[in-house]
């Protein structure tokens, strides 16, 4: 099987490099990794990236930014009424309130801004922006979010969340003081995304994006990887990319997204960056490979790759000659050998 071998070629690469650079003789054959670079380039998570991915190289091409680019591809994702993932259709938290997180990212100039938690406003990711371009800050949180948003003059939508989310809280106070455990949210990461959009335009230029509604039947107030620069999203204007999707706690403990253009910035291809990232999160997480985890990411030089855990995940790209959606390679526990802190 070829991700075996790319895994043993990776493993010789970085046990030969020690504290020195990475190396691996990755040859970029199959999987979807580009041999080429191709720009512009658009990469973004699971196969409703894909409709963002042709909308932001629409957006280029007549002329548009990277920053328009990322945004306004993934306002089409946010929304897609459809999307239990994205935007105000996604899944509420345990109080019934759908609470929103988005980040976005400039390579020139290494700016950035983000929202959590933010409720109403159907376009986060357009706040978010606001946050990096009209505010000295990079994070708005809550209602604070909510009312820059309005200000800046984006849509919104009214919201009731204050009541709920009193009631929710008072009956977990009333559990307690009946001492009975009260029951945690529902752990549905089987229907919980996000969109995360990778842009590299003609001159060589980087930006992403990411949007999502969060773990559905959180606890009101979580705020996972999405919006935490990072975490969810990073962006280096020198070296490439990276967004993630999955369970954000995994992923918010390690730095992922930061920690995949680390690992190309020591000379990995993307998609070996990306297995990188997870073998590493693996060693060293008690929970070994049961992580939910997934990263997608692009370089400087137009090059592409993704990596998940356990069957891997479905990622969208977009170039001028093609957009389609690929399967990543999927890691497991033979992959790399002990796991969960056993490292020896």
């Amino acid at each position: 099987m070829l991700l075996s071998r790319r895994h043993f070629i990776l493993r010789a690469g970085v046990a030969a490099a020690g504290a020195g650079s990475l190396s691996s003789g990755f040859s970029a054959q199959t999987g979807g990794a580009s041999k080429t670079g191709d720009k512009p380039l658009l990469a973004s998570t699971w196969p409703f990236g894909k409709p963002a991915n042709e909308k932001a190289l629409e957006v280029l091409s007549g002329g548009g930014s990277l920053l328009d680019a990322v945004e306004q591809g993934i306002r089409v994702v946010e929304s897609d009424v459809a999307n239990q993932s994205v935007g105000l259709s996604g899944i509420p938290d345990a109080a019934g309130i759908v609470q929103l997180d988005s980040c976005i990212m400039s390579g020139p100039g290494h700016r950035a801004g983000s929202v959590a938690s933010i409720e109403g406003i159907p376009h986060p990711i357009s706040a978010a922006r606001r946050v990096m371009e009209q505010t000295p800050h990079v994070m708005l949180v809550g209602d604070g979010a909510r009312q820059f948003a309005i200000e800046q003059g984006l849509e919104s939508v009214p919201v009731e969340s204050a009541q709920k989310h009193a009631a929710w809280w008072a009956e977990r106070a009333r559990e307690r003081s009946k001492a009975v455990k009260p029951n945690p949210p529902k752990d549905i990461r089987e229907n919980h995304d996000t969109i995360a959009l990778l842009a590299l335009d003609r001159d060589g230029n980087l930006a992403g994006g990411c949007s999502t509604s969060g773990w559905g039947g959180k606890i009101p107030g979580r705020v996972g990887d999405s919006p935490i620069i990072g975490s969810g999203l990073y962006v280096d204007n020198e070296i490439g990319a990276a967004g993630a999707t999955g369970l954000g706690e995994n992923v918010m403990r390690y730095c992922g997204s930061f920690l995949v253009v680390e690992y190309m910035r020591q000379g990995l291809h993307p998609e070996e960056a990306c297995v990188e990232t997870i073998r590493r999160i693996a060693r060293l997480d008690p929970k070994g490979f049961d992580l939910s985890i997934n990263f997608v990411a692009i370089d400087k030089q137009g090059r592409f790759g993704a990596a998940g855990t356990g069957q891997g995940f479905q990622f969208s790209i977009t170039t001028p000659a093609r957009s389609e959606v690929l399967q990543s390679p999927g890691l497991t526990k033979a992959d790399v050998g002990p796991v969960g802190g056993n490292r020896k």
